[in-house]
C-alpha cells in the first residue's frame, strides 16, 4: 500500500485487513462475533478467580451463534455481516492502538473511514488502560455509504485502543473496506531494505518472498528484498527461486557468505540499507510467515514517530497460530535477563480463548527495552550514530542493540498490530548444547556493557550456579561451551570479529568428546535400562526448597565428586527421562540416564563422570574468580570496543573475507 493522501489533508495509516483464504486458524486475530464488550475480566471479578465457571463463560462466548463465518470474509479488506449478527474489528490487526500513537507520534486526532453497503449499524468503541470500554460514536446506514468519525488521541496516555462494530439489521450488510488515517506528514514516505537472514531453511525464505509478491500493494515503499544466505542449502538453487524473483520485479537479490550467525546475517542487512540509501532496515527471520501488512504498518509509524524510533513486531507461534507468544519484553538490569514489563502481563495468550476486548492487560500500553530480531524496523540514522549490531553470532544481539540505541537516545516500539508467526522456541532448549557457549559469553559481553550494578548485578553468582546445574546434571558437553565462553570473553573484545565463522565449528568438534552431545534417534538405540535401577526406586523428585537448597547442593556437589558411578552404569542406563522430565534436581541423582531432547528428535545418554566434573567446577571456578577480580577493567575495554566493532568499516572487511570464503 503506497501511502495514501486525501485532498483534505489525511493519510491512511491503517487498513481493515482479513485473514488469506489459507489461514482459517487465524479468524480471531481479525474478526470476532459478538458484542463490544464481550466478557471483561478484573482481579475481583468471580470469573477471574474461577477456572470453571471461566471456561464455561467463555465456552458459552465462542460457541458456534458466536463465531464468525469464514466464507463471509469476501477479500483481504472487505466482509459480509449476516442478517440479524454482529461483527467486532475490536481485535489484534484491526483494533487501532491509540496509545501507542499517542505516545511516540506528533498525531493528536485519527479519522475512521468505513465503507458499507446494505442495512445496518456502525457503533465506535474506545478503550481505557484498565480495559474499560465506552461507546464512542454510531451510525445507521443503508445502501452504499461512506461514513467517517473524527476522533481524538488525548485521554490515551497510558493506554487504550479504538475500534468499530458492525451489526447487520434485515438484510446483510457488507464491509468494503475502511481505514484509519491521520494528518499528512510531509515528506513521511520512507524507503525500507526488507532483508532476510537465512541458514539452510529455503522453503521458508521463498514462501515469504511468494507472499510478499502475491501482495504487492505493500512493497511501493520497499527500495528493495535481501536475503542474507549464509547455509549450505541455497536459496537461489530451489526449483521455485526463478519464478519467485521474476514476480518481485528486480525488488529481491540473494547474497550469498559463510555462517556467521544471525548478527553477522542482520549486520550485513543493517549495512546494504545504509549503502543503498534507504531510510529504515527491517531486519526478518528466516523461519516465519509474516502479515504482509505489518510492514507498511511499521514503516508508516515510524514516518509519524517524532524522531527516529526503532519499531518492531510482535511474535505469534507458528503452529498454534492465534497464540501471542510476547507482548513486549524489557531486561531486568539487576539480572541482565529478558523479563515482561508489566507483572500482570501473559505470555502465550491465547486470542481463540480471550479476545482483546476480554483482557483487560492488553489494554495498558507496553514500553519495552528492545524488539526481537523476528521482525524489527531500524532507522538508518540510527545505524549511522550507533553502529551496526555487535559481532555475537547469535543471543543477545538484539536485545543488546535495543540497550545501546537507548543509551543514545533512541526509543523502541513493539507495535501491536503488526506480526509474524514464528517458530516457537517454548519447545527448544537452547540453554543446553553448542548454543550454551553463546548464552554464556554473549550474555557476559551486556552485561559488562550496560549493567548499572557494580560486578554486573546478580549475574556472576547466577552464573556460577548455571555451572553447578548443569554439571550435576551430567551436561559435561554444555559446561565445556560455558568455560570457553569464560575464557573467550577474558581475553577481551578485539577477536570478536574473527571468532564469528570459527567458533560453532570449534565447538562442534568437541562433540565427539562427550556422550551427551551424542544424539541418536530412536530410544532402542541405546541399551535398555534394568528394572529398579533408578535412583529413590523410581520415585518423583522435585525441586529442594529455598532453605534446602544449598545443603542440598553441596551434599549432591560431594556426593557425585566423591563417589564413583556404579559399574553398570557404563554398560546400561539407570532409565529413561522425557525432556519435560530433565529438571538439574531430578537428573543429579542419576548415575546415567537416557534424555530426549526438546525437539523431540532424538535422545542423549547421559553419564555422569567425577573426573569431568572435579576438572570443569574448578576451571568454572577460577574463571569466575578472575573475571570478579577484573571486572571494571574488563567492562571498560568493552565499552571503549563498542564503536569500533559495530563500525561499518570493521563489519566491511568481516563482509569481504566472508563473500570470499562462501565462493571457494
Amino acid at each position: 500500500m503506497s501511502e495514501q493522501n486525501y485532498d483534505d489533508g489525511w493519510t491512511i495509516v491503517q487498513r481493515i485487513i482479513l485473514p488469506s483464504s489459507d489461514q482459517t486458524d487465524t479468524v480471531s486475530l481479525y474478526v470476532d462475533a459478538g458484542s463490544a464488550n464481550g466478557i471483561r475480566l478484573r482481579e475481583n471479578d468471580e470469573l477471574y478467580r474461577s477456572p470453571k465457571l471461566l471456561e464455561d463463560k467463555l465456552h458459552l462466548f465462542s460457541s458456534e451463534n458466536r463465531e464468525a463465518h469464514f466464507e463471509d470474509l469476501l477479500t483481504r479488506h472487505s466482509m459480509r455481516v449476516r442478517s440479524g449478527e454482529q461483527i467486532s474489528f475490536g481485535t489484534y490487526f484491526n483494533a487501532f492502538p491509540a496509545s501507542y500513537w499517542r505516545r511516540w507520534t506528533h498525531t493528536r486526532d485519527i479519522r475512521l473511514s468505513v465503507n458499507t453497503s446494505g442495512s445496518g449499524t456502525i457503533s465506535v468503541y474506545k478503550s481505557n488502560a484498565r480495559g474499560s470500554v465506552q461507546r464512542v460514536d454510531g451510525k445507521h446506514v443503508d445502501g452504499a455509504s461512506t461514513s467517517v468519525f473524527d476522533l481524538t488521541l488525548k485521554p490515551f496516555g497510558d493506554g487504550g485502543w479504538y475500534w468499530f462494530d458492525l451489526a447487520a439489521s434485515a438484510d446483510d450488510l457488507v464491509l468494503e473496506s475502511a481505514e484509519w488515517l491521520a494528518a499528512t506528514v510531509e515528506g513521511a514516505k520512507g524507503q525500507v531494505t526488507l532483508q532476510i537472514t537465512t541458514m539452510d531453511k529455503p522453503e521458508f525464505c521463498l514462501n515469504n518472498a511468494r507472499i510478499l509478491a502475491e501482495n504487492s500493494d505493500v512493497l511501493d515503499n520497499v527500495k528493495e528484498i535481501l536475503i542474507v544466505d549464509q547455509g549450505s542449502r541455497k536459496v537461489q538453487d530451489q526449483d521455485e527461486f526463478s519464478a519467485v524473483h521474476e514476480s518481485l520485479e528486480g525488488k529481491l537479490r540473494v547474497i550469498n557468505q559463510v555462517n556467521l550467525g544471525g548478527s553477522g546475517g542482520f549486520a550485513r542487512g543493517m549495512y546494504e540499507a545504509v549503502e543503498n540509501g534507504s531510510d529504515y532496515v527491517l531486519l526478518l527471520d528466516d523461519d516465519v510467515v509474516v502479515e504482509p501488512e505489518s510492514i507498511v504498518r511499521l514503516v508508516t509509524f515510524a514516518d509519524h514517530c517524532r524522531k527516529p524510533t526503532i519499531v518492531g513486531g510482535h511474535m505469534f507461534d507458528l503452529y498454534n497460530r492465534s497464540v501471542l507468544h510476547t507482548f513486549g519484553e524489557v531486561v531486568d538490569p539487576y539480572r541482565i535477563v529478558p523479563a515482561l514489563p508489566h507483572a500482570d502481563m501473559e505470555t502465550r495468550h491465547d486470542f481463540s480463548t480471550a479476545n482483546l476486548r476480554q483482557t483487560p492487560w492488553l489494554h495498558r500500553r507496553v514500553d519495552v527495552d528492545y524488539n526481537g530480531w523476528w521482525m524489527c524496523l531500524i532507522p538508518t540514522h540510527v545505524i549511522k550514530e550507533i553502529g551496526l549490531s555487535l559481532p555475537l553470532f547469535i543471543k543477545w544481539d538484539d536485545a543488546e542493540y535495543g540497550l545501546r540505541a537507548r543509551e543514545a537516545g533512541y526509543s523502541t516500539v513493539s507495535l501491536p498490530g503488526a506480526a509474524v508467526w514464528h517458530v516457537s522456541w517454548i519447545d527448544k532448549d537452547d540453554l543446553v548444547g553448542w548454543q550454551a557457549y553463546f548464552h554464556e559469553r554473549n550474555r557476559l559481553i551486556t552485561t559488562l556493557i550496560h549493567s548499572p550494578y557494580p560486578k554486573g548485578g546478580r549475574v556472576l553468582r547466577e552464573s556460577v550456579q548455571s555451572d553447578v546445574k548443569h554439571l550435576v546434571s551430567m551436561q559435561y558437553f554444555t559446561e565445556h561451551g560455558r568455560i570457553e565462553a569464560l575464557k573467550d570473553l577474558l581475553r577481551g573484545p578485539e577477536d570478536l570479529h574473527k571468532m564469528l565463522g570459527t567458533k560453532l565449528p570449534e565447538i562442534n568438534a568437541t562433540k565427539a568428546r562427550y556422550p551427551d552431545a551424542l544424539l541418536k534417534e530412536d530410544v532402542d538405540e541405546f541399551p535398555a535400562p534394568k528394572l529398579g535401577r533408578g535412583p529413590l526406586g523410581g520415585d518423583v523428585i522435585g525441586m529442594p526448597s529455598k532453605k534446602e537448597l544449598i545443603p542440598w547442593g553441596i551434599k549432591t556437589v560431594a556426593r557425585q565428586l566423591i563417589k564413583a558411578p556404579g559399574a553398570e552404569s557404563a554398560v546400561r542406563p539407570q532409565g529413561y527421562l522425557a525432556h519435560r522430565d530433565n529438571r538439574w534436581f531430578r537428573v543429579a541423582h542419576y548415575d546415567s540416564v537416557v534424555v530426549s531432547n526438546a525437539e523431540g528428535t532424538g535422545a542423549s545418554w547421559y553419564q555422569r563422570d567425577p573426573r569431568k566434573l572435579r576438572k570443569m567446577l574448578t576451571q568454572a571456578t577460577k574463571l569466575h574468580m578472575q573475571l570478579f577480580r577484573n571486572w571494571e577493567e574488563l567492562a571498560d575495554r568493552y565499552r571503549r570496543a563498542v564503536s569500533e566493532i559495530s563500525s561499518m568499516e570493521s563489519w566491511k572487511k568481516t563482509f569481504d573475507a566472508a563473500s570470499e570464503g562462501s565462493n571457494q
